[in-house]
């Protein structure tokens, strides 16, 4: 014996298929922006910032040469001893060119540890996407298609009993519904988002 339905709200369907529309419209968007931020982040780290502190290490090894010269310039000389000015200059160069070296170290770290911890959260994103671009929408152009089927059956349905508006009092068999709604299927991706109606 073939199972039946008794469907009561075609608008429910609606209401939920809408819904699904705008969740799909908003998310896509979202994750693509997701994912761009991260390759932008990668960049940033492994070009501009790299190329910047390897350039201030270079600049400030080369500073603190010249303060080193002039310090031992100042020892080596018999006519004075060192001033005041030219050790704290060696010492500030000094500082200076191990924060840059320092900064350049942890940057390295930086770009090993964001592959590690970026790359499997990249992946749940891209599956993400993935669902969203094709399972949603092939869901919300299936949803369209019962919709209709239901909607065509509500207009032939005997009037039996009082109706209210959106419903459907009588039984209409699955197994037509499930052959209308496959025969009128779209065949590719671009039928399927047409007749979602999903940009």
């Amino acid at each position: 014996m073939p199972q039946k339905a008794h469907i009561t709200s075609v608008e429910a369907l609606e209401s939920f298929r809408s819904q699904l529309i705008v969740y799909v419209s908003k998310a896509r968007p979202t994750l693509e922006e997701v994912s761009a931020e991260v390759v932008r982040i990668r960049q940033w780290l492994e070009n501009e910032q790299r190329v910047h502190w390897e350039s201030q290490v270079r600049r400030r090894a080369k500073e603190l040469e010249q303060a080193q010269a002039a310090l031992f310039s100042a020892r080596l000389s018999n006519l004075r001893e060192e001033t005041a000015a030219e050790q704290m200059a060696f010492h500030r160069a000094k500082r200076a060119l191990e924060e840059a070296e320092g900064k350049l170290r942890t940057l390295k770290n930086w770009n090993r540890e964001f592959e590690n911890q970026s790359d499997p959260l990249v992946k749940q994103t891209e599956k993400l996407h993935t669902v969203l671009s094709n399972d949603m929408v092939q869901a919300v152009a299936y949803l369209t298609e019962a919709i209709n089927t239901l909607a065509a059956y509500q207009e032939i349905a005997p009037a039996a009993g009082p109706q209210t508006p959106g419903s459907v009092t009588g039984e209409v068999k699955t197994e037509e519904l499930a052959k209308s709604a496959v025969s009128n299927a779209p065949q590719s991706d671009t039928d399927t988002r047409k007749a979602a109606k999903i940009p």
